[in-house]
């Protein structure tokens, strides 16, 4: 069963409003369904839309925040029953997978980018098979999904890598494919 969420989203208050109520709507169902959020630990965007209403639905925030960061002052401590400083970014990414047991990427800028495209390679290579859902607000992700199409079109990945991600048109579509989870078989064979 899945517990704890790993949530991948904008930081920017600047956004278009779909993406924080598609962010709101995640976190209100996420914590309906007894799930908790583990994101990056601050008050500002889409990531933190999310884990207020997972809170608000009856879910745990737990936050993880490098050192950096918090020392700029936005870290969100208070709200979290749980909260993590790490000493830089790749160690923020292991703790968050750590605590994790599944991951959905909202939509977001180059990190949001780099922290699910880690996970996917993780679940590649059988390191994990956790659930990776991407939220395609208003069509967000359909040119990256295109262009993972065309990594496997010109055979850069496997036939089934496909399967190493579910792509969610709504809030409730993704929290769907979590309850309803079953392992995919991981692609990797060992050989290249």
């Amino acid at each position: 069963m899945i517990k704890n969420v790993c949530v991948f989203a904008s930081s920017s208050n600047m956004l278009n409003q779909d993406f924080y109520d598609d962010a709101a709507e995640l976190g209100r169902l996420l914590g309906q369904n007894g799930m908790n959020i583990v994101y990056g630990g601050s008050r500002l965007g889409a990531m933190y839309a999310c884990a207020e209403a997972v809170q608000k639905s009856g879910g745990k925030i737990i936050g993880v925040m490098p050192q950096r960061l918090y020392d700029y002052g936005v870290g969100n401590p208070a709200d979290c029953s749980e909260f993590y400083i790490t000493s830089g970014m790749r160690e923020r990414k292991a703790k968050m997978d750590e605590l994790s047991n599944a991951v959905i990427a909202l939509a977001g800028g180059f990190g949001t980018l780099e922290e699910i495209s880690e996970m996917i390679v993780q679940k590649q290579l059988g390191y994990n098979s956790k659930p990776i859902v991407f939220l395609n607000t208003k069509g967000f992700y359909s040119n990256l999904i295109k262009f993972f199409q065309d990594i496997i079109e010109y055979n850069f990945a496997k036939s089934d890598t496909g399967n190493l991600y579910y792509i969610a048109a709504t809030p409730s579509e993704a929290v769907k494919y979590l309850v309803n989870y079953n392992p995919v078989q991981i692609c990797f064979s060992g050989k290249f």
